[in-house]
């Protein structure tokens, strides 16, 4: 089995399971936000319950039109909020107390740990890949039902097996990484299948780098991105307090549909055109393409070193007069890092806007809507038609290397243009 299925089978109570094959999961969390939570509470009441499956094992984060931009978006939360009380779920991150973007925030929280079994009403669930757990995106319906019994239903998914070599250059990373993977294999290239990394050149991807590319599995239609667990995450996990990792390896002789190589020094900076993930380009070939906007933030790219990143290249420099940009940092513990760290100030006095945790301009909610005809570059991770406003606006993906130095030459830049 892979290491995906492996995960599937212990949490269905079986020996082993085979790809296609239907299976009925424990699930050690359940996540939602202000957008399907309201919907999956509104679902609730169908499945006979009167309390949640366990107190512990639901996660309840308002992040995406948070905090409130408008009244509707304040029922939203309201209708979430009245819920986590009345069912005393302990997960549940209030704006501003200890909140943040939810796909950062919980592993921040140390509330998912290798081997576990997660599902979350949000496409980017499959993140927490990255600690070596199996995590997707599901319906609301589904939301509800995890909530109410503690179980969900599977396809067990075949896998596609991504093995990395080598080193990044300086300005590389996780997100060039996706992008260049996604551009080869397409939005479908993995359809419901598992993304499965492997390869000695995981040792050079940080935590954050592993987010990034987890996160993104989605973009290329996978059931969920994975990566083996090694000292980079049992560290990262013990400093967050997670529980105890359950390990689980795939076998020598796993069956997977294909395997792609890819080698980590043979990458440059990637930027990803409109309108899909996969129109990936090198920041070479983009061009000096203007642009009117930059979003350094977001569940793919909001985190700490993201931030740093960012500051490195903005540090000592100005914003190019044309373009608006946005510097959002993911979770309010982050947040506070940043500025413990200067980075905030650097941001301001580069010209940069810094905000509160929220998902905001990523699925076009608030905080950097863009008008007809604006083009944006953006760490986040969709650029689908009208995905951050106007539908005919642009959305350019890219990493907060690229995204910086971008703000300041006014076009889509390289990094290593900044000198």
């Amino acid at each position: 089995m892979t290491m995906t299925q492996k995960i599937l089978a212990a949490h269905a109570g079986k020996a082993s399971v085979r790809a296609g094959e239907l299976i009925m999961a424990d699930l050690d969390l359940v996540l939602a936000n202000d957008i399907t939570a309201p919907v999956a509470i509104g679902a609730f009441p169908k499945f006979g319950r009167t309390a949640v499956f366990d107190r512990e094992k639901i996660a309840l984060v308002p992040d995406h039109f948070a905090p409130n931009k408008d009244i509707k978006a304040a029922a939203q939360c309201a209708c979430m909020r009245d819920f986590a009380r009345q069912q005393g779920v302990k997960n549940y991150f209030e704006v501003g107390h200890d909140c943040g973007v939810e796909h950062a925030l919980l592993p921040e929280k140390g509330l998912v740990t290798a081997g576990d079994c997660v599902i979350g009403a949000d496409s980017h669930t499959c993140t927490y890949g990255a600690l070596g757990a199996f995590s997707t995106g599901v319906g609301s319906t589904d939301a509800a039902a995890g909530m109410a019994t503690g179980k969900a239903w599977f396809r067990v998914p075949s896998a596609v097996r991504v093995v990395v070599t080598g080193r990044p250059r300086k300005w590389v990373g996780g997100k060039d990484l996706i992008l260049h993977l996604i551009g080869l294999i397409g939005v479908d290239g993995a359809r419901y299948q598992s993304l499965e990394f492997d390869g000695e050149g995981l040792a050079a991807l940080s935590m954050d780098d592993r987010f990034t590319v987890a996160n993104m599995a989605i973009e290329a239609g996978a059931k969920n991105g994975i990566f083996p667990v090694d000292d980079t995450t049992r560290q990262y996990l013990a400093e967050h307090h997670a529980k105890s990792p359950v390990v689980h390896q795939a076998d020598p002789d796993a069956e997977y549909e294909r395997t792609i190589e890819i080698d980590l020094a043979s990458l440059e900076p990637t930027v990803a055109f409109p309108h899909l993930p996969s129109n990936t380009r090198t920041v070479g070939e983009a061009g000096g393409l203007a642009i009117d906007q930059v979003v350094i933030g977001s569940c793919t790219n909001g985190r700490i070193s993201d931030l740093r990143i960012a500051a490195e290249i903005l540090r000592g420099r100005k914003v190019a007069p044309s373009v608006r940009c946005i510097v959002i940092p993911a979770t309010q513990r982050i947040w506070l890092q940043a500025l413990e760290e200067g980075l905030l100030k650097t941001f301001a006095e580069a010209g940069c806007v810094v905000s509160t945790p929220t998902c905001g301009p990523c699925l076009g909610g608030y905080m950097g809507i863009l008008a007809k005809g604006e083009r944006c570059v953006a760490t986040t991770n969709r650029n689908f038609v009208g995905r951050m406003g106007h539908t005919e606006s642009e959305i350019y993906l890219a990493s907060p290397a690229v995204a910086a130095a971008s703000a300041v030459a006014g076009t889509i830049a390289s990094p290593e243009e900044m000198k």
